[in-house]
């Protein structure tokens, strides 16, 4: 049986999924397990800052739901170890699955709301987390 904070955190993440999908993200994976730790969504975004030059890129991204402020913003759950966890599965997944290569980056999802009582807030953080 679930806690209800593992409720709140799938409908979080059923939640981020749907969003980036009607933003064009292709789902490739939900919690992909590394030995760095869990990465909620990996997706994939096609890039064309000119449109003959269009390229794939690989987008982990990391799911954070609240329902009230009591224990603070979504967003701010993510540490700077959770940060570096993230970065290391990131590379693990990639070494793992070199036929994706190329660019990538990790984005944060912050979802803020209490179902059904009101309408989630969505916050998307496009590479939220760097290497550097």
């Amino acid at each position: 049986m679930k806690t209800s904070a593992q409720r709140v955190g799938r409908w979080g993440e059923e939640l981020a999924a749907g969003y980036l999908q009607q933003k064009g993200y292709t789902l490739l994976e939900r919690n992909a397990r590394t030995p760095y730790g869990e990465i909620d969504l990996v997706t994939c975004q096609i890039v064309a800052d000119v449109p003959s030059m269009a390229r794939p890129f690989i987008v982990f991204v990391e799911v954070k739901t609240r329902t009230g402020s009591a224990f603070g913003w979504p967003e701010q759950a993510v540490t700077a170890r959770k940060r570096a966890h993230l970065l290391a599965a990131a590379q693990h997944y990639l070494q793992a699955h070199p036929e994706l290569g190329g660019a990538w980056r990790i984005d944060v999802i912050a979802i803020r709301g209490a179902p059904p009582d009101s309408p989630p807030e969505i916050v998307h953080f496009e590479n939220a987390i760097s290497s550097e």
